[in-house]
């Protein structure tokens, strides 16, 4: 009878536990753009999928690739996102029966030589999925190895000042499923509901090399590698039509790392032959002339372009696309 009460009292206190969990979870998690992204692709489907980092948010836009082909589009690339993430958004929409015709990826190279940062950036997607079989293996595979306090209190990496005061903002939008994009402009840019985020342009000669990781094959990270794989497999085992692509960065740029862009290049060009996919990297000879590459088209060294250059490089990089798809090569 004792070790009865005490099992009770223990799965009380565990109810207990995750109900408080839960409640700080959806008063405090703030209401981000990732969460307006997953909402749309789980209740609505599209022929393109864009997923990638922020470099794939910032440069390609699915309304001007729509003005162009006539293909719904939607954007779930952003920062942080690495190939674990990719390949379980995908296999997310599958379940959700909302399962796209083609996925682009766009590759960032030295996001494949970093290692998944702790903390918040292993919840930015996961949070977000509905709950599904594809939800539980997302978090046995991923999210079980962060650290714990990521897991229990999913908020504690955003400001508390900011948390409580929109506090009552964030939770009107919950209850009301209010996917407003409004809160997501800022004085830099601002998010669309196609999931592109426009830069404004900003002034060029402030512009340093801070920030940019050069990549280097000697240090891929094989896991990072092995969900690219999965990712490719899983669409042709789905019917989809898959991509992969590098978008441009400033010519400036590549001048200052030329080793580093030209040695992604050939890792990449050579990965993507083996696994005979089609790969565009618009920094290399063959698509170099299709993207700008002059400063004024961006809003940093490190390739994130400003909105009017992004709509003409996701023009011109759609009209590519659909012609080698047209040809068979996708």
């Amino acid at each position: 009878m004792r070790n009865f009460k005490k099992t009770v009292c223990a799965l009380l206190v565990a109810a207990a536990a995750v109900v408080m969990f839960a409640g700080l979870d959806f008063l405090l998690y703030p209401c981000t753009f990732i969460r307006n992204d997953l909402h749309r692709v789980c209740t609505e489907a599209f022929d393109d999928i864009y997923v990638g980092t922020s470099h794939g948010k910032i440069n390609i836009d699915p309304d001007a690739a729509r003005e162009v082909n006539g293909r719904t589009g939607h954007n779930l690339c952003v920062g942080g996102e690495y190939s674990v993430d990719a390949y379980y958004m995908i296999k997310l929409l599958i379940e959700q029966g909302k399962k796209p015709s083609r996925v682009i990826y766009e590759i960032s190279p030295a996001y494949f030589t970093l290692e998944k940062e702790e903390g918040n950036n292993y919840l930015l997607f996961y949070h977000e999925f509905p709950f599904s079989r594809t939800k539980l293996e997302y978090f046995r595979d991923a999210v079980a190895k962060c650290n714990f306090r990521t897991m229990l209190f999913p908020w504690y990496e955003y400001s508390l000042s900011y948390e409580i005061s929109n506090m009552r903002s964030t939770v009107e939008k919950k209850l009301h499923g209010d996917y407003g994009i409004e809160d997501f402009r800022t004085e830099t840019q601002e998010y669309h509901e196609s999931g592109f985020v426009a830069r404004y342009p900003v002034d060029s000669s402030n512009f340093d090399f801070s920030g940019i990781h050069p990549f280097s094959r000697d240090e891929i990270r094989q896991e990072h590698m092995d969900y690219l794989e999965k990712l490719i497999d899983l669409c042709r085992e789905q019917d989809i039509a898959f991509a992969a692509v590098i978008t441009p960065v400033p010519a400036d740029t590549l001048r200052e790392f030329s080793q580093g862009y030209e040695d992604a290049d050939s890792y990449f060009g050579e990965f993507f032959k083996e696994k005979n996919v089609t790969y565009i990297n618009f920094n290399n000879r063959e698509y170099y002339k299709y993207a700008s590459h002059k400063l004024e088209s961006y809003t940093d060294l490190d390739g994130h372009m400003n909105e009017d250059a992004a709509r003409e490089f996701t023009a011109n990089f759609t009209r590519i696309l659909d012609q080698l798809q047209k040809e068979g090569t996708i």
